[in-house]
């Protein structure tokens, strides 16, 4: 038998998992969350600053390889050939010369700008604005192959922003390395950052690069830009990979660490999204919609099918970012449980902050109350949500609490709520904020068909997917498209399976690995002829609402 292991980096955990490289049985799954992010540490929800120390991500990564192998039969770590990573992104970081992340040097061990920066960092709003304006007058739109509007949740604006203001950071920075390049570096025992095998997934779609004007933006427009970026390009990389090729074997370092054998081989990396497609079969005209915090919509198509369109508003058209041999499409919300989660946290406060304090029960009582009680929120919302009628939904809500991902990049859009009166309950507006993710959704599937690519079926894969019939069913009606949801609940750790598999040589290509591992459908929705046309009503007052807001924010 031969085995590979998926490992899966998301926004608060990592998860492993060991899978039969034949079949795609998942044998073990274990999962670690971040110790330092747990804590809040290096964050600043009010400025929108979200950082993640590398050591979060080591430790994550020795603790869940080694709990999911000692789930397996004896004898299975041995019989391990390929191991591959996908991570959030972009999430970047500055290097040394060595390709070491600041962080891991003493001087920087407690400094944020040090440290990955997470996807949902939006402190380099302004940044992003600079590179939309000065990419605009260039004799070159590098923009172009990323939907034409640069976001501050990538790359450039990242480092940009950081270069700018941190005098020491600025002084040491040698590179910068994205989550999913380092990863497969630091365990095949890289020790120069122009060693590093770059990804053609992170590159592509967050650094603004292209075969097309060979490579990353010139060095001119950078520099143009800020000179602190003067010299990065230089330093940093022209060629990218695909995810299917094989970067190297494990250290025997990281054999050790990890209990495996220096045979190992280790596969390019890849954001999460984009194996989770894969682990759920994406092919040419379905919709792969990756549903947690955000959401992360991803397509394949032909070179044939897209030929030189430029599809506006998403998050970019990058050859081979999803299957080698075809253009990979990713747009997506920049809040979608998030926003759920917020609504929780607003009902939570009397709890915390009123029981929380009462003298009347004993402390370890009241924490166990407070604790059911959070746990039943979401729970109970979704009960009594079920329960209203579309045509009571006289609530329009707009899904940019965390700003807008796509159609469209503007990461200082808001989020509103009108509607509201005296009898608006707790239910009802839960149900207008599930309805809101649903809109931005649909708003996503719009631009694609407008923009002419095809779309005739859609996959929901993550935790909403599989556990919230209201949330899909919802989606399915606004969509008036059936949804299949797929039946792991680890889609992106199997993609990443898969893709070792390939680099492994189990297959030749990616394809065959899916064939061959997929996990199938748990269930599929279908829209409710009715809701889904009431819902193209209100469907269209979300879109006056985001219109109105827009105006207003940005045209006073």
């Amino acid at each position: 038998m031969k085995y590979v292991i998926g490992l899966d980096y998301g926004s608060d955990s990592a998860r492993a998992i060991v899978v039969n490289a034949q079949t795609g049985e998942q044998l073990a799954t274990a999962v670690k969350y971040y110790p330092r992010w747990k804590e809040g540490k290096y964050c600043n929800p009010s400025i929108n600053q979200y950082r993640q120390h590398p050591l979060d991500y080591i430790e994550a990564l020795e603790v869940s390889v080694r709990e999911a192998l000692a789930q397996c039969p004896a004898g299975t770590a041995e019989q391990v050939v390929g191991i591959a990573f996908d991570t959030t992104g972009s999430t970047p970081a500055f290097t040394d010369e060595n390709g070491t992340p600041l962080a891991l040097l003493p001087e920087f061990a407690e400094n944020p700008n040090a440290m990955f920066v997470l996807w949902k960092d939006h402190t380099s709003v302004q940044e992003a604005a600079e590179i939309n304006k000065l990419s605009k007058e260039w004799d070159i739109d590098y923009t172009a192959y990323e939907g034409g509007i640069y976001s501050s949740e990538w790359y450039w604006a990242k480092a940009l922003h950081i270069l700018r203001e941190d005098p020491k950071v600025r002084e040491k920075a040698y590179s910068i390395v994205e989550y999913c390049e380092w990863l497969p570096a630091l365990i095949t025992g890289v020790s120069k950052s122009k060693d590093i095998v770059r990804s053609r997934c992170a590159c592509g779609h967050k650094a603004m690069w292209h075969e097309k004007w060979d490579g990353l933006p010139s060095e001119e427009f950078l520099t143009k830009l800020d000179p602190a970026l003067a010299g990065f390009r230089n330093r940093l990389f022209t060629k990218t990979e695909t995810a299917d090729k094989a970067v190297g074997t494990l250290s025997p370092e990281w054999a050790k660490r990890l209990g495996l054998t220096t045979n190992v081989v280790v596969a390019g990396g890849a954001f999460d999204c984009h194996m989770g497609a894969v682990g759920a079969g994406v092919t040419p005209h379905t919709f792969v919609r990756v549903i947690g915090t955000s959401t992360c919509d991803v397509m394949v198509a032909s070179y044939e099918e897209i030929g030189h369109n430029l599809i506006r508003g998403i998050c970019g058209q990058v050859d081979g970012s999803v299957i080698p041999g075809m253009v990979g499409l990713e747009a997506g919300q920049s809040g979608f449980g998030d926003i759920y989660a917020w609504f929780k946290r607003v009902l939570e406060f009397p709890l915390k902050n009123i029981i929380g304090q009462s003298s009347l029960i004993d402390e370890a009582t009241k924490a166990k109350l407070i604790e059911e009680a959070c746990d039943r929120i979401i729970p109970a919302l979704t009960a009594e949500a079920e329960k209203i009628p579309v045509s009571e939904s006289t609530i329009i809500a707009t899904d940019w609490m965390n700003g807008r991902r796509t159609p469209d990049a503007n990461q200082l859009l808001k989020g509103t709520i009108t509607g509201l009166t005296l009898g608006s309950t707790a239910p009802r507006i839960f149900r207008a904020l599930v309805e809101a993710t649903a809109f931005g959704s649909k708003a996503i599937v719009d631009r694609f068909r407008n923009e002419g690519v095809r779309i005739d079926n859609v996959i929901g894969i993550g935790g909403i997917a599989l556990k919230s019939p209201f949330v899909m069913q919802t989606l399915s009606d606004v969509l008036n498209m059936p949804i299949k949801v797929c039946k792991t609940d680890q889609a992106c750790a199997l993609g990443a399976a898969m893709f070792a598999a390939t680099a492994a040589g189990i297959y030749s290509k990616v394809e065959d690995a899916q064939a061959a591992m997929n996990s199938g459908f748990a269930k599929e929705y279908f829209p409710n002829e009715a809701n889904a046309k009431a819902y193209q009503e209100i469907y269209d007052k979300y879109i006056k609402l985001g219109a109105f807001t827009e105006k207003e924010l940005f045209n006073k």
